[in-house]
């Protein structure tokens, strides 16, 4: 287990290098990498991160730490910009001669400009070999076209959420942990998914921050479904509300109770066996 330096590429691909010559580098700070072709500019993430060889490629093959990045690095960044919303319009140009459709997301240069990445959205696979060989005649470098998904799309585009911050994804979230219904049911937010659902069509992110919570504060609460004793009749647990300590019954007659989990404990719940011979 070795320590690395965490870093985040323009393109959003995260990378791993070591400071063998210590460079005076912090959190934040930009500098010049060796990548597999060439050399890219990146940010800092993380200062320390252990990491094993076989969990990461970079870590596989020693690729160095060039430099700070020097105000020449980032002018020539700042100018990139300028070439690919060029490259934006030359690919559209380009895609409108072909039958399939595409939409453009982002582009972006590799620092040295051996690489042109084209990030885009598309219904299903698309054979674009053609396509690729026609935009490497035409920018005279190496092309990849990455498909990207729906979150992919929020976090490249940016925008803010109906909490009125920015998406996670754009500001601060760098790596995408999968979100479940079962999050949304412990949370008692399953009812209206449209309302817990993102831009990008996927549960909001923000689902999975509380989830810890909800699972150890859901410990002393019944499972749903649990059937007990109340006031001489026979009740089911149909929802918990961790946040309000509140747990709701129903009865045969769809009538609902409204209890804290202390006037829960002093009920006897009935088993299986039970409920056979229960009047």
């Amino acid at each position: 287990m070795q320590e690395y330096i965490e870093v985040e590429f323009r393109s959003g691909r995260m990378g791993y290098y070591q400071n063998p010559e210590g460079l005076p580098i912090g959190p934040e700070d930009l500098i010049v990498v060796e990548v597999e072709r060439g050399e890219d500019i990146a940010q800092i993430v993380h200062m320390a991160v252990p990491r094993e060889e076989n969990e990461c490629p970079t870590c596989s093959r020693t690729y160095k730490l060039l430099r700070i990045a020097s105000e020449l690095d980032l002018e020539k960044m700042q100018n990139l910009g300028y070439e690919e919303e060029k490259a934006s319009r030359s690919f559209n140009e380009v895609l409108a001669r072909y039958p399939f459709e595409m939409k453009l997301i982002e582009t972006i240069y590799q620092f040295d400009g051996n690489k042109l990445t084209f990030f885009f959205t598309a219904d299903g696979r698309i054979d674009f070999r053609t396509f690729v060989r026609e935009l490497a005649m035409i920018f005279k470098t190496r092309i990849e076209l990455h498909q990207t998904t729906g979150r992919d799309e929020a976090k490249r585009l940016g925008g803010f959420g109906m909490c009125g911050g920015q998406y996670c994804c754009s500001s601060f979230l760098k790596r995408f942990n999968q979100v479940t219904i079962k999050m949304a049911k412990d949370q008692n937010l399953a009812g209206n998914l449209s309302k817990i659902s993102g831009p990008c069509g996927r549960l909001l992110c923000c689902l999975n921050f509380e989830e810890d919570f909800y699972v150890e504060e859901g410990k002393d609460f019944p499972i749903i479904g649990t059937c007990v004793s109340y006031k001489a009749e026979k009740a089911m647990v149909f929802r918990i509300d961790v946040l309000a300590q509140k747990i709701y019954l129903s009865t045969e007659d769809q009538v609902i109770s409204e209890i804290s989990p202390e006037e829960y404990k002093s009920l006897k719940v009935i088993s299986i066996p039970d409920l056979e011979t229960y009047p």
